[in-house]
């Protein structure tokens, strides 16, 4: 098989990536500045409530539905997940979430030196399933927290089994169970002085935008102990195509959109013209995985927000522009973690869909591409619906500012500056 990316570029003479086009397309001006509006209803600023949160709104955050559904959910053997409708999809989620974690872990020891020993904050860190990852990281200590409370006790036997397999020394770790969005999680902490390097917030911080508060909350505990230079990864969806899918322009009652394996709904209670900052609801639906509410992530306010923390931004790249960007130097580890479907099938093995339309791209490539005795490349590939939820997705990656030194540099400009001045005006005044 050959890899191709968009039918353009052949990185080896295995394998072919061909992913399907339909349905990225340029967003509408118009539901983007639908974000920028801002009305009384709106002002997410003006209603902020800094106090404790009372009983009553207790009752209305989604923290303990989000909780309940991850306690709740079915732990699955090897076996079962490879029958997983969505086997490749996860497969390519976590290839990516690899190639992030390598790529800062190489750029951190680049900055710091390669023997620099690194500590870790995994918020979301959910059962556990990037354990593997900071082991083969090489970094020195992890911090795994998580809303879920039998998501935290899953994470502790991974890493009990991780660390019985291991034949070198393991990172040492600890588990919290908060709302990370509720929670100062430091005061949790086993060592409150503990300096990190990296905080990992992989398919979770579109929980906290359901309130500013929950939001600051939750950037307070990436940045309270990261280090000037460390930084701040993570993947969300996407607001600003979530938006554009659901077509409002054409279709002003729309509410929904999804295809056979996912689905993204906006209760009646959640305005869309505008969709507020904070508090804009939907419940998604992924097979298998996923069936609770999330909230829009307007990304141009994270990305403020995150400056009064200290956080300034580096990269925002879709996933489907990150994976192409990657599959050069991660293609083995593609084929190594089965990311991609073989079509046609080997053998006689069956596609993952049984609908003709998730092949419809590959099919067409596959017919165009034959040479003139007939014969056509294995091509590796996502079905439709798979890349359709893959594509909700972008990578985001901040950097912590050393704000001491950065105003420090500020006083000392200000201080040549009114020293400048003040030569100046003494100049004016000993040639008058």
């Amino acid at each position: 098989m050959d890899y191709l990316a968009d039918g353009t570029t052949v990185l080896s003479n295995e394998i072919q990536l061909h992913i399907p086009e339909d349905g990225i397309s340029a967003l509408s001006n118009d539901l983007l500045n639908s974000f920028e509006k801002s009305n009384q209803e709106h002002d997410a600023v003006k209603d902020r409530k800094t106090d404790n949160t009372d009983s009553n709104e207790k009752e209305h955050c989604v923290g303990s539905v989000v909780a309940n559904h991850y306690n709740q959910l079915l732990e699955r053997g090897v076996a079962e997940r490879k029958e997983s409708r969505i086997f490749h999809m996860r497969n390519l989620n976590n290839w990516i979430k690899s190639r992030i974690i390598g790529n800062i872990l190489d750029r951190i020891r680049r900055e710091n030196g390669s023997h620099c020993r690194l500590n870790v904050l995994d918020l979301g860190c959910g059962k556990g399933g990037d354990l593997l990852k900071w082991e083969r990281g090489n970094v020195h200590h992890v911090v795994c927290a998580d809303i879920a409370e039998t998501s935290i006790e899953q994470c502790k036997d991974r890493y009990a089994t991780l660390k019985h397999r291991s034949r070198s020394n393991v990172f040492s770790a600890e588990f919290i169970a908060a709302d990370c969005s509720k929670e100062n999680i430091m005061e949790r902490m086993e060592n409150r002085e503990l300096k990190l390097d990296l905080v990992s917030c992989q398919f979770a911080f579109h929980y906290s935008f359901e309130s500013l508060p929950q939001a600051e909350q939750m950037l307070a505990n990436v940045s309270s102990n990261l280090q000037p230079g460390g930084y701040f990864i993570g993947t969300t969806t996407d607001a600003e195509d979530i938006m554009r899918r659901l077509g409002r322009e054409e279709y002003p009652e729309n509410r929904k959109f999804g295809n056979s394996i996912f689905s993204v709904e906006f209760p009646k209670e959640t305005s869309l013209d505008p969709p507020p900052l904070f508090g804009a609801k939907y419940n998604f639906h992924l097979e298998e995985v996923v069936d609770c509410p999330e909230f829009l992530v307007h990304f141009p306010t994270f990305q403020k927000l995150a400056s009064k923390y200290g956080l300034t931004l580096v990269q925002k790249t879709r996933f489907e522009e990150f994976v192409i960007q990657e599959l050069d130097q991660g293609k083995d580890l593609l084929m190594r973690m089965k990311a991609l479907e073989a079509y046609p099938p080997y053998g006689n093995q069956r596609p993952v869909s049984q609908d003709a339309v998730d092949y419809e791209h590959v099919q067409e490539y596959l017919d165009s591409s034959s040479n003139a005795d007939g014969f056509r490349p294995k091509v590796g590939t996502l079905s439709k619906a798979e890349w359709e939820a893959v594509s909700l997705y972008l990578v985001y990656i901040f950097r912590k500012e050393d704000l001491t030194n950065k105003n420090r540099k500020r006083r000392l400009s200000t201080s040549s500056n009114e020293e400048a001045n003040s030569r100046d005006k003494g100049k004016k005044h000993v040639s008058n």
